[in-house]
């Protein structure tokens, strides 16, 4: 098996060069770079990862803390993370928090013990003790797509966030179907005590206000990010004495489940409900009628959280930033619309907040 030593007399440099090329530890001239590089490839070297991290104290590996990873949406923000990752040199490990604060606490304890140089963490609706257990470890994290409120001031743990916009689109959703004539636009709301849920409710209730419409909470319903809370919550809005005309589903996995509460009530989209869904997702286009929607900048949002961590990674004190990516606005059908040649536009610019 050949060794750092082979590669440093065939590229003619010394093994200290070598090593600077492989971990990236001081800049090297281009033509030597390519040498060692060129060596590498031509004698087959792979370098041993666990005798560098014991001399580095880094392992070259990132622990993504996920829920539903079946979800399509996470499934693309994790392609988005790994593509990321490994376009410098970093690898995955990933747990499934199930959404639940204990099993949270535990799965980014273990990642944690399995030495990884940072975390990406799509926090719980009740983050407190991941967010202690991250700041008493002082483990580099960076929250991604649920944004959580830390305290400042000295000596708090410094945590960087990417999400996308959540208000603004979802206003945008409500204004669009209060443009088409209605006036009852329920809210298919999702898990209370996230941030994202919160974020689409402010701008449930703004899109309703710059309409001119009231606030009645009948047609709020939570249907906790899941297909069948969604199917719950829709069934409870057309209950009412007087349902809504218009829905807005505030994740993929809801709006699947109001399309089976409308299925097994016999009701059709648009012509008994328009139907708005906050996230695209692949077969959105598929549907009949097809799904108007605000699509997420999902791989973006993996890719971006990459970055603010090895910067992190690379200056630990640096003031924390949160970075809000735009979404765009698919014109489709369901809605009541006809078919749009302007399939989307973006809702906002991409902002970073200090």
């Amino acid at each position: 098996m050949p060794t750092m030593v082979d590669v440093a007399r065939s590229a003619g440099v010394s093994v200290a060069t070598v090593s600077h090329v492989l971990n990236d530890t001081r800049p090297v001239l281009p033509g030597t770079r390519q040498a060692v590089l060129d060596a590498v490839e031509e004698l087959g070297y792979t370098p041993n990862t666990l005798a560098r991290s014991l001399v580095t104290s880094r392992t070259r590996s990132i622990g993504l803390a996920v829920s539903a990873i079946s979800n399509p949406y996470f499934t693309e923000i994790l392609q988005g993370v790994e593509a990321s990752a490994l376009e410098h040199g970093y690898g995955l490990l990933i747990a499934d928090p199930h959404d639940d604060p204990g099993h949270e606490r535990k799965v980014v304890q273990l990642l944690h013990e399995r030495r990884v140089d940072g975390m990406i963490v799509a926090p719980s609706a009740e983050p407190g003790d991941l967010v202690a257990y991250l700041g008493r470890h002082r483990v580099p994290a960076v929250f991604l797509d649920r944004s959580v409120e830390v305290p400042e001031g000295d000596g708090a743990p410094r945590f960087d966030q990417v999400c996308a916009e959540g208000a603004e689109p979802t206003a945008l959703l409500v204004g669009h179907l209060a443009g088409l004539g209605h006036r009852r636009i329920g809210l298919v709301a999702g898990r209370p005590g996230l941030s994202t849920t919160r974020e689409r409710i402010t701008g449930y209730r703004h899109g309703l206000a710059a309409a001119g419409l009231p606030f009645d909470d009948r047609l709020l319903v939570h249907g906790d990010s899941e297909a069948d809370g969604g199917e719950r919550a829709t069934a409870a809005l057309l209950s009412r004495a007087v349902p809504p005309t218009a829905l807005v589903t505030a994740n993929n996995a809801m709006t699947i489940g109001a399309l089976r509460a409308l299925r097994d009530r016999g009701l059709s989209v648009p012509g008994d409900l328009a139907l708005c869904c906050f996230d695209d997702f692949a077969w959105a286009d598929l549907f009949t009628p097809r799904l108007t929607a605000v699509a997420q900048p999902s791989r973006d949002l993996g890719a971006q959280a990459v970055r603010l961590l090895l910067e992190r990674l690379a200056a630990p004190d640096r003031p924390a930033r949160t970075v809000r990516l735009p979404c765009a606005f698919v014109h489709r059908t369901s809605c009541g619309c006809p078919e749009q040649t302007g399939q989307a536009h973006v809702t906002a610019p991409e902002r970073t907040l200090p």
